[in-house]
């Protein structure tokens, strides 16, 4: 079964979210500070499948754990936030979280976020997807550029494969939400394009022959194959 880390101060609302989580078929851990929930991701017995983490905690809070988590690990990571100001979800997504919830959610909204994400951790196509030089591998979850490997989170590499497997092609943002993070596109969600944001910095990085991620305004991104 998978395994969620669910980190949040509020014990009461832990407690319901884990019960809820638990009746669904995933066994949940419980962690109420960053210390601690990156003490469990050090424990390879007790290593999650995705986490579950909360903004505003005590000590050292959300926005700081998933800083040092990006360090080490490349699970999905919900963020939670009682806040839900547009400017949290932006600084979220851009230190790596893959997805982001406004507290409080249903419980239901949360189950169908986190079973998107285990979803998207396993795509589908199993051979290799190549433009230019870039090169993808479903399976394993890789992508290469000019042979150099790029550190994707789960979002950015199922972004990069949607667009690259739809190379020189537009596609439209509601598509790529759908397709890329498994939900739909949500009123004056900038989400993908703080993901595509990070990609074209690091596709550049990687090579200067790596495809490049053009934006059409209102419409949509398509990725373009880079000079030979």
């Amino acid at each position: 079964m998978p395994r969620i880390l669910l980190v949040d101060d509020d014990r009461a609302l832990t407690a319901l979210l884990a019960e809820y989580l638990q009746r669904e078929g995933f066994v949940v851990d419980v962690a109420h500070d960053g210390d601690a929930a990156l003490a469990q991701l050090r424990n390879p017995s007790q290593r999650p499948d995705l986490l579950i983490l909360d903004v505003m905690m005590p000590g050292r809070d959300g926005l700081e754990t998933l800083r040092a988590v990006r360090l080490q690990h490349r699970l999905p990571v919900i963020m939670l936030s009682a806040r839900g100001e547009p400017v949290d979800r932006v600084i979220g997504l851009e230190l790596g979280a893959d997805d982001y919830l406004s507290k409080p959610c249903l419980p239901r909204e949360l189950l169908a976020r986190v079973r998107a994400q285990l979803r998207r951790s396993t795509p589908a196509t199993t051979g290799t997807v190549e433009v230019g030089v870039l090169c993808l591998h479903p399976g394993e979850r890789r992508a290469f550029a000019a042979d150099k490997e790029l550190s994707l989170t789960g979002a950015e590499f199922m972004l990069l494969l949607t667009l690259a497997q739809r190379a020189g092609e537009l596609v439209d943002k509601a598509s790529l939400t759908r397709m890329a993070l498994g939900r739909e596109l949500e009123r004056f969600d900038r989400s993908i394009d703080v993901h595509i944001s990070r990609l074209r910095h690091k596709l550049a990085e990687a090579s200067e022959q790596s495809p490049r991620i053009d934006s059409v305004r209102g419409a949509g991104y398509v990725l373009i194959a880079g000079a030979a």
